[in-house]
């Protein structure tokens, strides 16, 4: 567990009360899509925060229940039987993230594509805005969540939802909602507001929409806006009520092979969305810092198995309100362990006052969230700022986690982005010009420091590609890995095929382990004609041909 930093304390504490706002509706709506009882995401969402938040290695990842997850507890609870059971499943789960972790299976979010986690979190912020469209106009009946379109057969009514919210708008809503969407711009730009960062915009715009349906209220007039379009916390009316609402694992399913299916799959895409999650807030973190995943995924674990053995649903590391967090001023883990005392605390305390906040303003706060995830400026500097066989990945991913989930979308992104670079390294990075050499030019090749088998391909061609009678250095001093059959393609052309061009070959910087079999391709010095080491400067005021063994960076787009 790290130790807290203090340093940006009050930063914290208010971004930690944004992402409450956030999160209270997240919560009771996973729970209902979940068919879960609604005080198991409250559960959750307080485990997520203040377990997760102490024992997490992210400074900016929020956890909580998550909606990744709303199909398959759904399908598992009826499945299983009972709540109880699931429970069980759940903290079966956990104790598999651990293990996960001490295993190091963390490691995976390195092999993430930059490109992917950025199509990711701009997709994040387009379903947000879509899916809060309805909630904004006074639509409330679909339920709560990240993907706040998947209802409680798991299946997605994104766009039929926002067609048919037309027909049912709510003006009462809509002015809630451009009053808070006012109050959030305002606190963008105007100079004033801007400095006055003692008080978070999200809570002004909440406690405005709370003002105006109070009016509307007291004035009796027809815009007020109703208990179905309202935070709804359960009130227990006692004690004994309030700790009704625990449940504990039925430990005597223990040997139901059921069980046990439901905790591997629960395991496995928790800790796939918790990954993902963390790579994207390490995306968004200011401080650019990086956060261990081998670390986190037993965080996770801790949570999951404290979370089930008192009543609460599987939970992940959200994007929603890690992203939240992000954009309201949060430096450290202080605002999720925060976040996760307010929302303990509203519930114990003040629930009636909490059952006043009108949704449309919550809309109204994450559609600003949404925005800048998704703002055309990212799309802009993903054009402008990479080439081809970045920018198509990240539009693909885009397209397909919007249209689908987080992780089917994810795949098919990863997947575009994999073809691409097999298509790179299979390729050269340019043809050798026959118009840049002229006979008393060494061409000099130089290797990268990691040479594998999909680098053949373009070895092969540059070889091919050069002209008859010249002379070439072919550079591994910087090479820390050849593959064996790229050496098998050098001791083959130097022995064989340069002699049918009459190129000159001299190599430079071939370990002793890079011998093979009875071959001596393993040079250490280039010499000149007279038997002198010739410099690097010399070598280096020839033509210089790469291979597509260099950065992928340096591909040409017409190749």
């Amino acid at each position: 567990m790290k130790k807290l930093n203090k340093k940006y304390l009050k930063g914290d504490l208010q971004a930690g009360l944004v992402v409450f706002l956030v999160a209270l509706p997240l919560c009771l709506g996973i729970a209902l899509a979940s068919g879960a009882p609604l005080f198991s995401g409250i559960i959750s969402g307080v485990i997520g925060g203040i377990i997760i938040g102490f024992f997490s290695d992210s400074e900016l990842s929020v956890s909580g229940p998550a909606a990744g997850l709303t199909a398959i507890i759904l399908a598992a609870i009826a499945s299983l039987g009972s709540f109880e059971t699931f429970l069980l499943a759940g903290v079966l789960a956990g104790i598999m993230q651990i293990i996960l972790g001490y295993i190091k299976a963390g490691v995976v979010s390195n092999y993430l594509p930059s490109n992917v986690i950025e199509g990711m979190l701009a997709a994040i912020g387009i379903i947000i805005i879509l899916t809060q469209l309805p909630h904004a106009i006074g639509y409330d009946v679909v339920n709560e969540g990240d993907y706040f379109h998947i209802n409680k057969e798991g299946n997605y009514d994104m766009f039929p939802t926002i067609i048919k919210a037309i027909n049912f708008m709510h003006p009462g809503a809509v002015i809630i909602v451009i009053a808070s969407l006012v109050v959030l711009i305002a606190f963008e730009k105007i100079p004033f507001l801007i400095n006055l960062k003692a008080i978070p915009s999200a809570l002004v715009a909440v406690l405005t929409g709370v003002i105006i349906n109070e009016t509307f209220r007291f004035t009796g007039s027809t815009f007020l806006v109703g208990p179905d379009h309202l935070v709804s916390l359960p009130i227990p009316d006692s004690m004994s009520a309030f700790l009704s609402q625990f449940s504990l694992p039925d430990f005597n399913q223990i040997t139901n092979k059921e069980v046990w299916i439901v905790a591997m799959t629960i395991a496995a895409v928790a800790s796939i969305e918790t990954l993902l999650s963390i790579e994207a807030s390490d995306k968004l973190d200011p401080l650019k810092r990086y956060t261990n995943t081998n670390k986190e995924l037993k965080a996770q674990g801790i949570g999951n198995i404290i979370s089930c053995m008192i009543g609460g649903i599987p939970l992940t590391s959200v994007i929603v309100r890690s992203s939240a967090n992000v954009n309201s001023g949060g430096r450290t883990k202080i605002a999720a362990i925060s976040h996760g005392i307010f929302l303990m605390l509203a519930v114990l305390l003040i629930p009636m006052l909490l059952n006043r906040i009108p949704l449309a303003s919550l809309a109204a706060v994450l559609i600003v969230i949404g925005y800048k995830l998704a703002s055309p400026k990212v799309f802009m500097h993903m054009w402008k700022n990479s080439k081809k066989f970045q920018f198509i990945p990240f539009v693909v991913t885009v397209v397909a986690v919007v249209f689908s989930d987080i992780l089917i979308g994810v795949g098919i992104g990863l997947t575009v982005s994999i073809y691409f670079i097999l298509r790179g390294n299979l390729k050269l990075a340019y043809f050798f010009k026959q118009e840049d050499y002229s006979a008393d030019k060494t061409i000099h090749m130089e290797l990268a420091q990691e040479v594998s088998f999909l680098n053949k391909a373009a070895i092969k061609q540059t070889f091919a590609h050069l002209p008859e009678n010249s002379k070439l250095v072919l550079d591994a001093s910087h090479s820390i890995y050849i593959d064996h059959d790229v050496l098998i393609l050098i001791k083959e052309f130097v022995e064989l095929g340069c002699k049918e061009k009459n190129i000159e070959v001299k190599l430079m910087g071939f370990r002793k382990e890079y011998k093979i079999e009875n071959t001596d391709v393993h040079v250490t010095n280039v010499l000149s004609d007279n038997d002198k080491p010739v410099s690097r400067k010399e070598i280096h005021s020839g033509v210089k041909v790469p291979s597509n063994a260099l950065k992928l960076e340096d591909l040409s787009d017409d190749t």
